[in-house]
């Protein structure tokens, strides 16, 4: 039988004498346990929430990395390079690939009554995956793009539709500046909305033959290839291994490929992200040292009111690490008791917020219109077994009062 944890059920189950010292400041403990790993399920949902979320609309306008000709600058006017490459089935059979379509940009300006408006003209090809705008639009509808023939229906943010005043079905006209000057009319097949205001002002989605027709490409050149991924984590490693699939040699058109990541792409952003990293280990760190804190205080209450159980256990030949063990199992309970609490509180709001929205935010600001939650099983389970372990270690040393306690003197005082 285990004998200190024998002790500890016995302690505890006589916890309702309302006389006891103890019993408020353990309640405090208790309830700053429960608080502790409530705030730190919460705030690691939102953040980790907040990450994914910006990640993905970042991604949705470039894909997870891209293939460009190596003299394409930074500008959308692009060096095209052959549609059909002898890697594209390497790269199709590339465990972790999850799909990859071509595209071409060109930059434009649009004119409409009084307004006028820089974009760039995001060509795209019937290989277009639509799930990430499909997901983000808020009017009209998505259009078909044909091998055979050429539409002149675009895609929109709501951002332009409002400065531009475009709906649904309305025309306007695009000037392209080159030699010569030209000019196309399209139509508003749809309006998205992601509220990144840098992407949503610049890009329209088009017909790739637009692009191609303007540039006087053949049907077989674009600007690149945009290659989605199954899981983000993978990406450094899948870039260098598309990098090696499509070599740093020249190919047969004399022109040497250059693999690029998203967050290559907009270093900045992803940095501004992985910052967040950092404010959650801060809070993470300062919930822990104040619970712990609490516990500290509560076990050494709960120590100097059990002088004389110690002093007779001792007496009959308990050592002081048995001894110690029925306080640090007594410290574990309660510890467990807040986390039960704690996890309670803390998946109950996340899961209030993440099917009711409940608290909004100013999408000008955090490019979200509600507090994004991720909710992570390992995460939370995480967090509980790291709390547990963690507070009842740092109670190790304060358990060493127990040493200090003679026998003689407190039996003899109660």
């Amino acid at each position: 039988m285990n004998t200190e944890l024998f002790i500890t059920k016995r302690i505890i189950s006589h916890r309702a004498d309302t006389n006891r010292i103890s019993r408020p400041i353990v309640t405090i403990a208790v309830i700053g346990i429960a608080l502790g790993i409530a705030a730190m399920i919460i705030s690691t949902s939102v953040v980790t929430g907040f990450k994914n979320q910006i990640r993905d609309k970042v991604i949705g306008f470039g894909s997870h990395i891209q293939i460009l000709n190596m003299g394409s600058n930074r500008s959308f006017e692009t060096t095209p390079v052959k549609k059909d490459q002898d890697f594209m089935t390497e790269l199709k059979a590339l465990p972790g690939i999850k799909h990859i379509q071509t595209f071409a940009t060109k930059a434009g300006i649009i004119k409409t009554g009084d307004e006028i408006q820089g974009v760039v003209l995001k060509g795209i090809g019937s290989d277009f995956d639509w799930q990430f705008f499909q997901d983000n639009l808020v009017e009209g509808k998505t259009f078909s793009v044909l091998d055979t023939t050429k539409t002149n229906n675009v895609l929109i943010s709501k951002f332009l539709s409002d400065i531009l005043k475009l709906k649904v079905n309305d025309s306007f006209v695009m000037y392209f500046i080159q030699d010569p000057p030209r000019i196309r009319k399209f139509i508003v097949s749809g309006i998205y909305e992601t509220s990144l205001e840098d992407f949503d002002k610049l890009f329209i989605l088009a017909d790739i033959g637009h692009i191609q027709k303007l540039n006087n490409w053949t049907p077989e050149q674009v600007s690149g290839f945009e290659i989605s991924i199954n899981h983000f984590n993978n990406l450094d490693l899948l870039t260098w291994e598309v990098q090696e699939i499509v070599g740093f040699d020249l190919n047969d058109e004399g022109l040497r490929l250059r693999v690029q990541s998203i967050t290559d792409k907009y270093p900045q952003i992803f940095d501004w992200l992985n910052l967040q990293d950092l404010n959650v280990w801060i809070i993470l760190i300062l919930i822990f040292l104040v619970a712990g804190f609490n516990m500290v205080s509560s076990l050494l209450i709960l120590i100097l009111e059990r002088t004389k159980m110690i002093g007779i256990l001792k007496a009959l030949g308990t050592n002081n690490w048995s001894i110690r063990k029925v306080f640090l199992y007594h410290s574990a309970f309660l510890i467990a008791k807040g986390l039960f609490w704690g996890n309670l509180i803390g998946i109950g709001f996340c899961l209030l917020q993440y099917y009711t929205g409940l608290i909004p935010l100013d999408q000008s600001s955090y490019y979200l219109s509600e507090v994004p939650i991720n909710l992570n099983l390992f995460t939370i389970l995480a967090l509980n077994a790291g709390t547990l372990l963690l507070t009842v270690l740092f109670l190790i040393v304060p358990s060493y009062l127990i040493s200090r306690i003679s026998p003689v003197k407190t039996i003899r005082f109660n």
